[in-house]
């Protein structure tokens, strides 16, 4: 008798096992999804939004640098609350939070409105991605887990090459509001499925506290440097205001610093950046995925100004398909490419390629047509792949297996904080160069043009910098590439994945690079 109802018990718990992953692979993938196109679609509806709010393009660029300004101070905190509280609630929270934030937006007749739901949506954002990708991996055990996590990845990846293309074409016809109200609903259908059928989850042997004073000087730390960034050339770079806010930023580091040798447990595992490997590729990391971000912004700005290409909204999402579709199409090709050739020479590469497509754009002049853009910014997405997937890859292949988890944590902060970093620079440059030649009495075409190249010049610099940290980068690293790196180069583009614990205990036992 006994026997009989272990042996119906045990099928049952394994169909509701088998439910609750896939419950949690349809919730976290779609929610992803989402996320990710909602990210990357902002940028093309920045003119419209503008127009219909009056704001100026230079304040809604706060409705991108403020997304990625609290991203980055939420990432690990996110992850955090989850193992402690629970994955489940939090993950619910941030769909919550990002519904909320949809609608703010939805119903902003002000530039305010917009910026204010973008910061929120930053922090939802981060939320759902971090807890997300923790529900994923706590649902299911091996193949399974792998094949889920690898599809969790193409879906982020797949949000972020399709968002300006569906941005675009919401905005040429229900109008730039529509994308958040899209977005809200699809959310919202995640919430149910969650509920109903994913199991709940935690880390049990997590110290309960919580570094909120480690979130907020982050917070800290980029808000007065982007503030500097994007209003010192109309400050004066040597004015009090400038001075104060990048003196701000020093005390903020300074504060940091000491409040996460304090807590039980940090933000950030200060003896993390003793390895060099470690923080060579989150720094190429900021880098990379920060230069195109920042590029991209002023692609949709120059795309659909009426003095320059004067595209539409869609036509400009449209535009910028074959740059994604580089990214989304390399994807799979990077642990190949590196198993061929290394990974020092495959991010040197891909930098080198970034630093050559951008020196084509520095010579882009007013008479410039679309047909010359395309070929200089699928470099620009190929070379942020080649970089990018592999830095990924390294960053938890180049620790301990015990902190491979707060290693992933810094690289994801790192893309965040490198898109609102770049973002600002660029969005100052453009701005400031356009002024300049407006006044000096260039027509707008010029000026436009000549603003976009010195952009272009100014992402080059870092990326040739770039090539410099690749020489940081794998230094004694002889792990040869596994399965899971697939997954963590088609998710390369928006996270860092953390490997379930198969992968890290198998990666304990093979050769690693010293701290």
């Amino acid at each position: 008798m006994g026997d009989n109802t272990s042996a119906q018990a045990g099928p049952a718990v394994s169909a509701t096992a088998r439910r609750s992953a896939l419950a949690a692979l349809v919730a976290t993938s779609v929610s992803a999804l989402v996320v990710n196109a909602n990210t990357s679609a902002v940028s093309i509806l920045i003119p419209a939004i503008s127009a219909d709010t009056g704001t100026p393009t230079d304040t809604l660029q706060w409705a991108v640098t403020g997304y990625s300004l609290v991203g980055a101070a939420v990432i690990v905190t996110s992850g955090s609350l989850g193992d402690v509280f629970g994955r489940r609630k939090i993950f619910l929270g941030g769909l919550l939070l990002f519904i909320a934030s949809c609608v703010l937006i939805g119903l902003s007749q002000e530039g305010i409105g917009v910026i204010a739901g973008r910061c929120i949506q930053g922090a939802a954002g981060a939320t759902i991605l971090a807890c997300g990708m923790s529900l994923l991996s706590a649902s299911s055990t091996g193949k399974e887990q792998m094949r889920a996590v690898t599809l969790w990845g193409a879906a982020s990846a797949v949000g972020a090459a399709a968002g300006p293309l569906v941005g675009g074409l919401l905005a040429s016809t229900l109008g730039w509001q529509g994308l958040f109200w899209i977005d809200a609903v699809i959310a919202a259908l995640c919430i149910p499925v969650t509920l109903i059928a994913v199991a709940e989850s935690s880390d049990p042997t997590r110290p309960r506290s919580i570094d909120f004073a480690g979130t907020v000087l982050i917070a800290a730390i980029l808000a007065p440097l982007i503030f500097a960034l994007t209003n010192g050339s109309a400050w004066g770079w040597g004015s009090i205001q400038t001075l104060g806010c990048f003196a701000i930023t020093i005390g903020a580091t300074i504060g940091f610093v000491l409040v996460e040798r304090s807590v039980k447990a940090p933000l950030l595992d200060l003896a993390l950046l003793k390895n060099k490997v470690l923080v060579g590729a989150t720094l190429s990391i900021l880098l990379g995925s920060g230069t195109v971000n920042g590029i991209m912004f002023i692609v949709s700005l120059y795309f659909q100004n009426p003095a320059a290409l004067d595209m539409d909204a869609f036509q400009a999402g449209l535009a910028t398909l074959p740059v994604a579709a580089a990214a989304v199409v390399l994807a799979p090709l990077i642990t190949p490419i590196v198993g061929r050739i290394g990974v020092r020479t495959t991010i040197a590469v891909g930098f080198i390629i970034m630093s050559a497509s951008f020196a084509v754009l520095a010579f882009v002049t007013e008479s410039w047509t679309y047909g010359l853009f395309v070929l200089p910014l699928i470099g620009v997405a190929a070379g942020m792949s080649l970089q990018n997937g592999p830095c990924s890859s390294i960053s938890t292949a180049c620790v301990e297996p015990r902190e491979v988890g707060a290693a992933s944590g810094i690289s994801n902060m790192a893309r965040y904080v490198g898109a609102a970093v770049m973002t600002a620079i660029v969005a100052s440059v453009y701005g400031s160069v356009s002024a300049s030649r407006l006044a000096e009495g260039d027509s707008e075409p010029v000026a436009l043009a000549d603003a976009f190249s010195w952009s272009s010049i100014a992402m080059g610099i870092w990326c040739v910098l770039g090539i410099a940290l690749a020489l940081l980068v794998a230094r004694g690293v002889t792990r040869k590439p596994t399965e899971f790196e697939y997954a963590a180069a088609a998710a390369s583009t928006s996270h860092t994945l953390t490997p379930p614990e198969e992968v890290v205990a198998a990666a304990g036992q093979a050769p690693r690079s010293g701290a």
